[in-house]
């Protein structure tokens, strides 16, 4: 049997990059899925976003593993339409047992006082916010199943550690660890485990793309991915580039099988040693 067979797992971000990875390796181990995504572009976000047709292929890609998914397009700055979509998926799943609140956006680059205030307040609404919109909608289901369950939560390892101009990124990140840990507390009597995963660089469209490369390439005039590959690689310990999405979606595997059974409140870095260097 697989590590999550019979279970369903609710993830949000799910039409692509870590999403998508997650959902399909919770596939792969026995889950069904509850997958919603934005779809849309924000304005504060300088690179193309996930489409309809991104989240179809979540659908198609969750399918060919002989899963059930639902999926639904909604922001997770929306709480009724988050809370509508979890409700959906457990009427037509029958239970819920993960959470994965993945779903999140960068933008800026610019020294924390000069950053616009749409800027600052879409990070925090999609990156901390809707992490609370996901939580809330999602666990008095986990209380009702009765079953205990496992949470989720996507941070980075800006939230751990500073980074400079992106300080809505990091602010929101860093809460996401304070919401983490008040949840664990307040859900272990419900055998409900809360923790987080705080990754490095990893390969992602979010990463793939010229803002990212002039965020990590100030120096240059139109930098390239490329250009930022060394920079990538300095911020690790270990000789990589970045890591996998598979990377990050196995820890979240981990996380929420029994084999973490009695983990709860942890910070957990997927990050080749960023954080310690």
């Amino acid at each position: 049997m697989g590590r999550v067979e019979g279970k369903v797992a609710f993830i949000t971000g799910a039409a692509r990059g870590q999403g998508r990875s997650h959902a399909l390796r919770l596939a792969e181990e026995g889950a069904d899925i509850i997958a919603i995504d934005i779809c849309e572009q924000i304005d504060t976000v300088p690179f193309p976003m996930a489409t309809p047709a991104d989240l179809e292929q979540t659908v198609k890609e969750v399918e060919a593993l002989d899963r059930r998914i639902v999926a639904v397009q909604a922001d997770v700055r929306d709480y009724a339409a988050v809370k509508a979509a979890v409700d959906q998926g457990v009427a037509e799943l029958g239970r819920l047992d993960i959470v994965c609140a993945n779903a999140g956006i960068a933008g800026g680059n610019a020294a924390a006082w000069e950053q616009t205030e749409e800027e600052w307040h879409n990070t925090i609404d999609v990156n901390l916010t809707g992490v609370w919109h996901t939580c809330k909608a999602a666990v008095p289901h986990l209380i009702e199943g009765g079953r205990g369950g496992s949470m989720v939560l996507t941070s980075s390892a800006a939230g751990l550690k500073a980074m400079q101009n992106i300080a809505d990124y990091v602010s929101a990140k860093h809460g996401v660890v304070g919401l983490m840990r008040t949840l664990a507390l307040e859900l272990a009597a419900h055998s409900i485990r809360v923790n987080s995963v705080h990754p490095t660089v990893v390969n992602t469209p979010m990463i793939q793309n010229d803002w990212t490369a002039g965020l990590f390439r100030p120096d240059l005039d139109k930098p390239t991915v490329e250009d930022a590959h060394d920079v990538f690689r300095s911020l690790n310990i270990l000789p990589i580039l970045w890591v996998e999405p598979v990377d990050i979606s196995n820890a979240v595997l981990f996380l929420a099988s029994d084999e973490a059974r009695y983990i709860t409140g942890v910070t957990l870095p997927v990050d080749a040693g960023f954080g310690i260097k």
